[in-house]
């Protein structure tokens, strides 16, 4: 089970869990850099050759949502602690 921590200075991050995904929303709380950081995010997943792994959807209020496949969840999570939205990730087992 992976488990993570949000950097609170930066963003508010919630998840819900489907039975296929993984819906998170993501509370900018800090625009610079990290509107950026996550438009890199966004840019990264859309440009691999997988299509459906990370749907991205915006909000008003610097609110955002991704959808995340259940298979790409780790990589989603890794992406968002290399740009710094989160604090720490950790791998726990059950």
């Amino acid at each position: 089970m992976l488990i993570y921590h949000c950097n609170e200075d930066v963003a508010i991050i919630t998840e819900t869990v489907n039975e296929e995904d993984v819906e998170f929303r993501l509370h900018l709380l800090q625009t610079e850099p990290y509107l950026e950081r996550l438009k890199k995010i966004r840019h990264d997943f859309e440009e691999n050759d997988i299509y459906t792994d990370v749907l991205f959807y915006i909000y008003k209020n610097h609110e955002y949502g991704a959808i995340v496949r259940r298979a790409y969840y780790v990589d989603f999570v890794l992406a968002l602690m290399k740009h710094g939205l989160l604090r720490s990730v950790e791998w726990k087992d059950d």
